[in-house]
């Protein structure tokens, strides 16, 4: 394998991590609030009716997990790849060694 297409590599693959990085934090977010939403409006139900129907909490709660999973995916990704970019630099450090 090149060094060149290494780095290449290397590079891509945080750039993907990053982009994960960034669409698991924005569904976590949204998730959030739609669960503070749900509350207020469960809140306000309360308040005008006998018996309030309540709200689902179990598949919001589920998908901020799955999100969570996702982002520790996302997170790994992105540190086997900055290995990467380490090592293809310490082997271009040592080729340019030999050479000079």
């Amino acid at each position: 394998m090149q060094i060149q297409s290494a780095f290449n590599a290397g590079m891509q693959g945080l750039q993907r991590a990053s982009a994960g990085i960034t669409e698991e934090t924005i569904n976590i977010n949204r998730q959030t609030q739609l669960n503070r939403q749900q509350e207020q409006d469960f809140a306000v139900q309360a308040e005008t009716q006998a018996s309030p129907t309540p709200p689902p909490a179990a598949a919001p709660v589920q998908d901020v997990t799955q999100s969570l999973v996702r982002l520790e995916q996302q997170q790994l990704q992105a540190q086997a790849n900055v290995r990467s970019l380490r090592t293809a630099d310490e082997m271009l450090g040592s080729i340019i060694d030999v050479r000079v």
